[in-house]
Formats: C-alpha cells, structure tokens, sequence
C-alpha cells in the first residue's frame, strides 16, 4: 500500500524510527488530510531518501510516525546555484518553486541596481522550496539563502564555479563550453525586471567564468526567464539526459 500523502520532516529517516510530528503537522495529517492510527505517510528530510511511514499516535497537536520501509534513495541534484534578482511577491515565490522543482541546489536571491525588491522573507521562500519538493516528488530540499547584493556575491565568488550569466541585451549567443568546463560547478544569473546596469553588465561579460547567453529574441519577464533558463543549462549539462 502506498502513500498518497508527502510530508517534509526535520528528524532523521530510517528501519523502525519514530517521527514526532510538529503541531501544524498534526492538525495537516489528522485535522485536514483525517489521516488515523495505521495511516500511511511518504516522509523525506532531504538527506536520508523517502520512507513510507505509518501513524502510531494520532492526535489534535501532536502525533507519532514510524518509518516502515525507504521508498526512494535521496537524489541529489547537480552542484547548480541559481541566482536572480527578487521581484513581486507571487512572482517570487514562483521562481523558487520552480527552481526547487527543476533541480537547483541552491537558490540565491541578489540585490542589483535596478532590483525593485530590497527585502525578502527568506523563511517564507525556504517553506515555498519545501512544498515543491513535497509536491513534485523531490526527495532534496535545495537550500534558499537570504538576499545579498550581487557585487558582494561576484567579490566572494568560488574558484572554480562556472557562471551562465542571461543577458537580455545578448541575441543569439548559445551556451558553449570547454571540455573541462563541462564537468565543473555553476551558476545561473537572471537579472530583475529592469534589466542589469551598464556597469554591471560590464562586470560580468570580463569575469573569466562567465558564459554569456541569449534567452531568445523577445525580452523574458523575470519569471518566464527563470525557468528559459533552467531548461537550456539543464539540456547541456544537467541531469535530464
């Protein structure tokens, strides 16, 4: 019998482990979903895979699974950060999901000069990851971070880590490699609705890491970009193939 029902924990996965369940999971699984004693639940922590759990104590604000068997082996998605720039709320909070759901392992929000959002709730986008992965069968929950200026970012960047950088003032340039650029670490940055500065721009075609891209011919707005984006680095170099 399987699961209907996934469900993200914090606690450790494994052959006979209980899982105390928080009391927004309890009012979830026994409120909401009327789960009972001997229920079913696909729990994952992001870590230890998925397990199918069983409900042993069932109650208004607390309850108790126990993990039965693992369904699924975690899976890692390929060493990609994706950057962007935040914009409207719903839009946001669209780019994160969609990031979590097509395979990035890190999500990085970044101050430009021209980013209309200086302020993020990085709690709330975490959660938005969590419930794509919940959703999409995810069993790794990619890390959101809080926003960090961009220039700041470029200062600290990793040796090492390739960077696909999006311009909207580039038509026509495909992504092109190296063979030993192939195998390395990247980055996507997509920059806010209006666009990067001239001198940020600048910046980043000189970065020696840098890969600049055209998104087509039409300008994206920040949230069709992002997932552009996501599906031309994923059909080169990431895990679809």
């Amino acid at each position: 019998m399987s699961a209907k029902i996934r469900l993200y924990v914090e606690h450790p996965l494994g052959q006979g482990q209980s899982v105390p369940l928080t009391r927004e999971q309890a009012h979830y699984l026994f409120g909401v979903m009327r789960l009972a004693v001997g229920g079913r639940v696909a729990l994952f922590n992001g870590q230890d895979g998925e397990w199918l759990a069983e409900v042993a104590e069932a109650g208004k604000k607390s309850g108790t699974l126990v993990c039965v068997e693992q369904t699924r082996p975690l899976q890692l998605p390929p060493d990609l950060w994706f950057l962007f720039a935040p914009i409207k709320k719903a839009r946001t909070d669209f780019i994160v999901e969609k990031a979590a759901e097509m395979g990035a392992a890190r999500i990085m929000p970044v101050q430009t000069e021209f980013t209309n959002s200086e302020r993020i709730r990085q709690d709330r986008l975490q959660a938005h990851a969590i419930e794509a992965a919940e959703q999409c069968g995810g069993t790794f929950v990619p890390e959101v971070r809080d926003l960090q200026r961009l220039d700041r970012v470029l200062d600290a960047w990793p040796e090492g880590r390739q960077l696909m950088f999006c311009n909207e003032a580039e038509v026509g340039s495909a992504l092109r490699l190296a063979a030993n650029e192939k195998d390395q670490p990247w980055a996507i940055l997509i920059g806010p609705e209006g666009g990067f500065s001239e001198r940020e721009r600048a910046r980043l075609i000189g970065l020696s890491y840098a890969h600049v891209v055209s998104l087509g011919p039409r300008i994206l707005r920040a949230d069709t970009a992002a997932v552009a984006a996501l599906t031309m680095w994923q059909q080169a170099l990431g895990d679809w193939s």
